[in-house]
């Protein structure tokens, strides 16, 4: 089945669905139309009458770098003037109702959700999907780092409770509070990643779809839909809960313009840091 998408590519190999974010020049980032074609060929997958596995992945050297920033940077040229706080939160969480939507595809996906981390991801593209996926397959090149404290942020979608569930609080905090990086060896050794594999690019894809496809020949795929299904079951709804919770957070961050300011703050300091460089020239 061919890809009708402009930034996913989308295939379907026997039971295994294939979604692969397709803007590596811009890093796989959540620009263009990114997001929604994935929720759509989620959708799709959904209520694919054959597959039991969808694998969500991307092209090129990283999965995802989060939010495209420079798209961001080009929407806020021309400032916003809102009558009351109110208004301002209502905005911002309109602006954020496409992510909502994701993390809800995904959490009430019926099919086996299978993260298969191509590369780094950072930012959303860190905190979004680990914690939700059901099997966690990554290349050794696939660190995470969510930023989050350091841009006036909060944990998004529900990430503060998914990653306490899968690594524990206090490794949580030191991830999503202190902004730490995680290499590929500590996810796995933490439990986060099921397995690392040893190689990049196509390799890598390949190896993915062979490990899934021999846990078909061994398998029932019901049963494995099944075991997914008992899972989440109970914990649907706090789930969900999480990301409704996060989302409201993130939205008075923004309120208080937290953001701005640390971006100001950031860009006075190097300033400041790339004058001193020139000074002593």
């Amino acid at each position: 089945m061919a890809s009708t998408y402009a930034d996913i590519k989308f295939e379907i190999k026997g039971k295994i669905g294939i979604v692969k974010f397709n803007r590596p020049k811009a890093l796989n980032s959540f620009g263009g139309n990114i997001i929604p074609e994935t929720i759509d060929a989620l959708r799709v997958l959904n209520e694919h009458p054959d597959t039991i596995f969808t694998i969500l992945t991307g092209e090129g050297r990283f999965f995802s770098a989060g939010a495209d920033v420079k798209a961001a940077a080009e929407g806020n040229k021309q400032p916003v003037t809102y009558n009351n706080a109110a208004e301002k939160k209502l905005a911002f969480l309109q602006r954020f109702a496409y992510a909502t939507e994701l993390l809800r595809s995904m959490i009430d996906h019926t099919k086996v959700l299978v993260l298969a981390l191509n590369g780094p991801a950072v930012g959303g593209g860190a905190a979004w999907f680990p914690g939700v996926a059901d099997i966690v397959l990554a290349s050794n090149t696939a660190w995470l780092q969510c930023p989050f404290s350091a841009l006036g942020l909060v944990p998004e979608n529900g990430s503060a409770i998914s990653f306490a569930q899968q690594i524990g609080i206090h490794r949580a905090n030191d991830f999503l509070m202190f902004g730490r990086k995680l290499s590929a060896k500590e996810c796995e050794e933490w439990g986060l990643y099921n397995r690392v594999y040893e190689s990049t690019g196509d390799e890598f894809q390949g190896q993915v779809v062979s490990f899934l496809e021999e846990q078909l020949s061994v398998n029932d795929g019901k049963s494995m839909m099944e075991m997914k299904r008992l899972q989440n079951a109970p914990i649907r709804d706090a789930r969900m809960m999480a990301v409704v919770n996060a989302v409201d957070a993130l939205a008075e961050r923004f309120v208080e313009d937290a953001p701005t300011k640390r971006f100001e703050e950031k860009r006075k300091l190097l300033e400041s840091k790339s004058k001193g460089k020139t000074s002593k020239i």
